[in-house]
Order: structure tokens, then C-alpha cells, then sequence
């Protein structure tokens, strides 16, 4: 976990996290008013039922005739109606409010998360931050609808029926007053013990959701391996350990809602016996009685009820508190306050000067030592070196998914870290080794590099990239869609389709990442000339250890242990017998004759 997400799990737990959902509440503020004005007119409804059962008891059954009693019964029946519409009015305007505002808290969680850089995901799990967007904010849903109308409708309730016990009896109300502190504060206590335990559980489920999606995603690989078992029985043990801390959450809720029940409604019984005695000296009427008994009722019912709401506002509490970490998580990668402009369009001049970087999440192994080289517009350089030579960190600092250390990358002149992460990049197009492919249409896949692209544009992107002929076969040809990480197409297909996403952006500067390694013969030919015309008038970098791409470069770069060690032409490098050499000679050992031919 981040620093931030850390320091959040060992500040104390409180309900203060809810108060970020604020803006959220205040951006509907129609909908606030209709759920607080049908709230409080379900709480006044409810407050005046004693007052007509009084009048009742000492009134009604002291008349002739039953006409009191009926005009009293109509008048309870006309308060039913209205009791039913607020209620119905309540809920409507709760729920939907809910419904709302969490469908604003998700698309901004997920919108800040997309926009947090690569070094945030390389110690956080994104199933776990995937749980946060689902699970956490369904639990905030059922506060913000129907928990927090609950607490606000029960809290009115509370506050009133003893605002009524007092003017009804204030002897009485003193006593029943009296045992509200010896009520409280073993419910706070408990709340506290409840906030822990069910943050706890939330994070549990959390992580047990966190590997089901990653094992999920490499389903293939478990398959192969015959690691079924294996998977299930780990999925197993991060469920039962979730099942414990859930239910030492539930049984903190419920010991705190028996403490709860118990201190209320006894000292409701011990105050009502008090009041019969009154009755019999003559000293309370039966009817005053019976109001004080059904307020006293009500304001214990309201605060049982607020003892369980509070369990559930706590939970709730925990799953915001997990969101705002999200949404407070500052991504090092960001604007500057006052951003140069690249030229429009961009040359596409490359330069690295004196770069030392270590990934954040190893900050004691350097991938980059004082590397430096430029490339000019137009040029096509080749980076190769064998693995851990830091090739791949040459493309994360050009798009400036992480910033070195030290030393500059600078792009048409322009340090990059003076230029808004979006404009870097609008001017860099990329074909990636793992390409990824979206749930979604052919086209849509395509057209990713550029959304408001037409079906023409598409179509022409597809044909310089040698994809059209497959696509055409396809079912439903472009309007095609593929499934969860493109895979119901080939490799060779799946990179044929980033080509044309690539050509469709028309940037300036392209990077290849060895992007025909996994390819059969026929497939890396076809991809070859797609990546022949698109490498056309662009700055290209590519990452490769095929022979075709080197040989076709101005000029190579031979990294090793985060430094450039060599640099020339294919040819050059072949005859100094240095890395290159070497590495040539390993890849092509089995065609000595070939390498030779080439080398002269």
C-alpha cells in the first residue's frame, strides 16, 4: 500500500470520513429537501398519535356516545394517509439520492484512479481497488438511501418524544433523561470496537477479492498448470479469513444492540412504575400516562433503533474513508502550474541526458545509470540489450509514466516534466509487446487512440496496418465484438489491430516494444509491413531482437546494466565484436550461414 492508503489505516476510525460525501449530497439539493420535508412529516405525524390517544382515554370514554371516539378515529385514519404518503415520498427521494450520489462517487474514484501513474499500481493490487469501487461504495449507497433516512428519521423522533415526555410529565421525563448518559456512553464505546472490526472486514474481502480477479484474468495459465486446486483452496482460505473478521464485526453489532435494547427499555419499565403509583394516588391521569408511555416508547424504539443504524453508518464510515484514500492518493506525475507548449505538430526530437532512475518500488536498484543519447526527427533507432538492461524503463520515462531521479528527457528541447502529461503523449503513439484489447468492437478497439475517429478513418487505419482482410471476415466485420482481453484473436491479429490503433493517432514520435516477438513467420511478415509504413517520416524507437527490425534502423543502441555501452549501425557493431555481437550470434546461431551473410 501507498504511503497515504498506510498512514489512513492507522488514523482512529470515526464517522467524520461520511462528511466527504457532502458535496456530493449538496450537488441535489431538490432531492435533499423533498426526502428532509417528507421526514419531518412522517416524524410530526408519529409525534401527534399520543396526543390523540390521551385525549382519547380521558375524554373519549367519558362521553355518551361514541361520536368523540369516531371523529378521533377518523382523524387517526386521515394521519395514516398522510403517514403512508410521507413515507412513501421519504423513501423515494432517500433511495434515489443515494443511487445518485453514489454513481458521482464512483466515477470520480475511478476517474482519479485512472489518472494516477504507474508507480501507484506497482504496490497496489487493482482487484483490491476494484473491490473499493464495487463493494465499498454499495455499502455508502445503502447509508446514504436508507441508513442515513433511518438514523435522520429516528433521530427526529428521538429528540421530539422527549421534548414531548417533558411537557407531558417533566417528574417523569427527569428520570427517564437521567439514564440517557449510562445509555450512551457504552454505546460509543461499543461503536468504536464495531468501526475497527468492520474496516477489517472490509479489507479482508478486499484482498480475497483482489486475487479471484487476478486469477481469474489468468485463467489459462492456472488451467495449464493444473493449479485449480491450488487457486481454490487459497481463494478458500481468504474467504474463511474474510467470514472471521465480518463475523467479529456482527458479533461487536450485536452485543452492542443487546447492551442497547437492555439499558433502554429498562429504564423505560423503571420509570413507567413510577408513573403507575402516580396514577393510583391520583396524582397522574390514565390518559397522561398513556401519552408519556407511547412517547417514552418511541423515543426508546428511536434509539434502539439508532444503537443498529450506528453499526451501519460505521461500516459506512470505513468503506468512505477507503474511497478518499483513493481520491486523496496524489499521483507524482502532474502538470506544472505553468506548462510549456511542444510545438504543434511536434518534430519529434528526442534527447536523454544524464538519466538515473530506480522504480519507487525498488529504490535501492538503479535501472538507469547516467544514461544518455538523442535521436533526431525522422530517425528510426533500434534499443536493444538483454534483459534488465532497462529498455523498456526508456519508453516508461518517455511517457512520463515515472520521472528520473535524475538528469532530464526532454522532448523537441523541452523537458518533459514541463509539458502536461497529456500533451507528452498526444504526440507519442506506441505498439506495445502485450497488447491490449478491450471488451468492445473492433472498431471501437481501434479507434481508442482516437474516439471521434469515423468508420473511413478506422477502415483506412486497418488497411495500412494489414488488418482489414481479417477484420472483413469476422462476423459482423468491424461492429465485431471481441472478448475480454482480445481473445478470440490470434497474436498476430491482436498486434495488427495496435498498429492500426497507432496509425489512427498519427503521432510523431512512435515506440515499438518488440512488438513482433511472439509471431509466427506468416504474422510477423504481415506486421512487419504494417510496422515498415508506419515507421514512415516518424521518429521511431524501437525495442527488438529480431534481426529484420535492427537491420532496417539508422541506428543502435546496446544497452547493458542501464547505460548505452555501444552505438552504431549493424554492420559497425558486428565487426567491433562487442555486445552486439554477441548477442546476434546467440540469436542466430542456428543459421550460422544467414548471421554470416549478414555481418559481411
Amino acid at each position: 500500500m501507498t504511503d497515504a492508503v498506510q498512514a489512513g489505516e492507522k488514523k482512529p476510525r470515526s464517522l467524520k470520513p461520511l462528511g466527504r460525501l457532502a458535496p456530493y449530497v449538496m450537488r441535489y439539493r431538490g432531492m435533499v429537501a423533498g426526502a428532509l420535508v417528507s421526514l419531518a412529516l412522517a416524524a410530526v405525524t408519529s409525534l401527534a398519535l399520543p396526543l390523540a390517544v390521551r385525549r382519547m382515554i380521558d375524554q373519549g370514554f367519558t362521553q355518551p356516545d361514541g361520536s368523540f371516539i369516531n371523529g378521533y378515529f377518523a382523524m387517526l385514519m386521515v394521519m395514516a394517509v398522510m403517514l403512508a404518503i410521507a413515507s412513501a415520498l421519504r423513501y423515494y427521494f432517500v433511495i434515489t439520492l443515494g443511487e445518485r450520489i453514489v454513481s458521482d462517487l464512483r466515477r470520480d474514484v475511478f476517474a482519479s484512479v485512472t489518472r494516477l501513474s504507474p508507480s501507484f499500481f506497482d504496490v497496489n493490487q487493482s482487484g483490491e481497488i476494484v473491490s473499493r469501487l464495487t463493494a465499498d461504495t454499495t455499502q455508502i449507497k445503502s447509508a446514504v438511501g436508507a441508513t442515513a433516512s433511518v438514523a435522520l428519521r429516528n433521530l427526529i423522533l428521538c429528540c421530539g418524544a422527549m421534548g414531548m415526555m417533558v411537557v407531558t410529565s417533566p417528574k417523569l421525563a427527569s428520570l427517564a433523561l437521567g439514564a440517557i448518559p449510562l445509555i450512551v456512553f457504552p454505546l460509543v464505546a461499543f461503536g468504536r470496537s464495531v468501526r475497527k472490526r468492520s474496516r477489517a472486514a472490509q479489507d479482508t474481502l478486499a484482498e480475497a477479492s483482489a486475487f479471484a480477479n487476478e486469477t481469474i484474468a489468468a485463467t489459462r495459465t492456472v488451467q495449464a498448470f493444473n493449479g485449480e486446486d491450488a487457486a481454490a483452496n487459497r481463494y478458500g482460505l481468504a474467504v474463511e479469513s474474510a467470514y472471521d473478521a465480518a463475523r467479529s464485526a456482527i458479533r461487536s453489532r450485536a452485543l452492542l444492540t443487546g447492551i442497547a435494547i437492555t439499558l433502554i427499555f429498562g429504564s423505560v419499565v423503571a420509570v413507567l412504575w413510577v408513573g403507575a403509583h402516580n396514577v393510583l394516588t391520583g396524582t397522574l391521569s390514565a390518559g397522561t400516562l398513556g401519552q408519556f408511555l407511547l412517547y417514552s416508547v418511541i423515543a426508546a424504539g428511536s434509539l434502539g433503533s439508532l444503537s443498529e443504524v450506528w453499526g451501519e453508518l460505521s461500516q459506512a464510515a470505513g468503506a468512505a474513508d477507503r474511497l478518499t484514500e483513493l481520491l486523496d492518493e496524489v499521483s507524482p506525475i502532474s502538470a506544472p502550474a505553468r506548462p510549456e507548449t511542444l510545438p504543434a505538430p511536434a518534430f519529434g526530437r528526442v534527447e536523454f541526458s544524464n538519466v538515473h532512475f530506480a522504480y519507487p518500488s525498488r529504490p535501492g536498484r538503479s535501472a538507469l545509470r547516467g544514461l544518455t543519447f538523442d535521436v533526431t526527427p525522422g530517425e528510426t533507432v533500434a534499443i536493444v540489450g538483454p534483459s534488465g538492461a532497462g529498455k523498456s524503463t526508456v519508453f516508461s520515462l518517455l511517457l512520463r509514466f515515472y520521472d528520473p531521479q535524475q538528469g532530464s528527457v526532454s522532448i523537441d528541447g523541452i523537458d518533459a516534466r514541463q509539458v502536461t502529461p497529456d500533451d507528452l503523449r498526444e504526440c507519442m503513439a506506441i505498439v506495445p509487446q502485450d497488447v491490449t484489447i478491450f471488451a468492445a468492437s473492433i472498431h471501437d478497439n481501434i479507434a481508442f487512440s482516437r474516439p471521434g475517429a469515423t468508420r473511413d478513418e478506422v477502415r483506412a487505419a486497418a488497411m495500412a496496418a494489414q488488418a482489414d482482410e481479417f477484420i472483413a471476415r469476422l462476423d459482423k466485420g468491424y461492429d465485431t465484438e471481441v472478448r475480454e482481453r482480445g481473445v478470440t484473436l490470434s497474436g498476430g491479429q491482436r498486434q495488427r489491430v495496435a498498429i492500426a490503433r497507432a496509425i489512427l493517432k498519427n503521432a510523431p514520435v512512435l515506440l515499438l516494444d518488440e512488438a513482433t516477438s511472439a509471431l509466427d513467420a506468416e504474422s510477423e511478415t504481415l506486421v512487419q509491413k504494417a510496422l515498415d509504413r508506419l515507421m514512415q517520416g516518424r521518429t521511431t524507437l524501437v525495442i527488438a531482437h529480431r534481426l529484420a527490425t535492427v537491420l532496417k534502423a539508422d541506428r543502435i543502441l546496446v544497452m547493458d546494466q542501464g547505460r548505452v555501452m555501444e552505438e552504431g549501425t549493424h554492420q559497425s557493431l558486428i565487426r567491433h565484436g562487442g555486445i552486439y555481437a554477441k548477442l546476434a550470434k546467440l540469436q542466430f546461431d542456428a543459421g550460422a550461414e544467414e548471421f554470416l551473410a549478414i555481418a559481411k
